[in-house]
């Protein structure tokens, strides 16, 4: 295993790295919270080809599924959200959301929530409009999830939900320290966390990212517990299963150019950079 180990990260060393919030949070450029915050409209500029973000926001309560350190849910409180609630398994964002917040006097309009989306501590029927902004490909069970959004959405409430499919070139979510696309595609998950875990090592948050993202199995062996592999075909099963009315749905490509691959069966996984869904209760 370690030729395949050296292997990758060496065609890693070929290929520059994206722009990633925890690099920029550990160059003490901005923080986590606050680069969501300047990216708030970017990840919903999709949806607006459809609706406006008064559909969206205005005078509604508004849930956040996998809010992070909630930057993005603070952007949604200022399109004139009557309250927003941003909900994450990750602890320590809670203390930086606040922090945001308060700089940003918005702590009145929004409240963060410490737990799992499957399983909401909401009444029937509470929120005009939830949010899954990059976050199906990261809950663990993504049909719990939809129906517990369902169960808490008012007639006609709607799900805003779009996510980069799992063969996208960076749908393995280690461009903090890995640039080579589609590097998941050539490399298995046991290479993968030993590159992961060697890249790291040294940065000053290497152990929390660690923590983060790796986990062992029932048979002691490493693996990206932090992602499930969402694909386009399988959100599809995944929503046809549901009582939903699927109001929007596209398949954005990677670039222009490649709209002809992001449109083929057999390839269209790997050349599609979202997908972008509006669902209806």
């Amino acid at each position: 295993m370690s030729f395949k180990v050296n292997l990758c990260k060496s065609l890693n060393k070929m290929f520059p790295l994206p722009v990633h919030p925890f690099n920029l949070q550990n160059q003490g450029v901005k923080t986590y919270s606050e680069w969501q915050f300047e990216k708030g409209l970017d990840t919903i500029k999709f949806y607006l080809e459809k609706v406006s973000t008064d559909e969206m926001f205005k005078d509604k309560v508004v849930l956040d599924i996998g809010c992070g350190a909630a930057g993005k849910t603070l952007f949604y409180a200022t399109q004139g959200v009557k309250k927003i609630y941003g909900i994450d398994v990750v602890e320590r964002y809670e203390r930086d959301a606040n922090k945001l917040a308060k700089e940003k006097g918005l702590l009145p309009q929004f409240q963060f929530v410490l737990g799992d989306a499957a399983n909401l501590q909401f009444e029937d029927g509470f929120f005009d409009s939830i949010i899954m902004n990059d976050a199906m490909e990261h809950v663990d069970d993504p049909m719990g999830v939809l129906k517990e959004c369902y169960r808490v959405l008012k007639p006609g409430g709607r799900v805003y939900l779009n996510f980069p499919p799992y063969h996208h070139p960076y749908g393995a979510h280690l461009s903090d320290v890995i640039g080579f696309p589609w590097v998941h595609i050539f490399f298995s998950d046991r290479v993968l966390t030993k590159v992961y875990r060697e890249l790291v090592s040294t940065l000053p948050d290497g152990k929390e990212r660690i923590n983060f993202r790796i986990s062992k199995d029932q048979n002691g062996q490493d693996y990206f517990s932090y992602i499930n592999g969402m694909t386009i075909k399988r959100f599809g099963k995944i929503i046809k299963a549901t009582d939903y009315k699927v109001s929007y749905y596209r398949e954005v490509p990677l670039r222009g150019i490649l709209k002809p691959l992001a449109v083929m069966p057999l390839v269209k996984e790997g050349f599609v950079k979202m997908v972008v869904s509006i669902l209806e209760k």
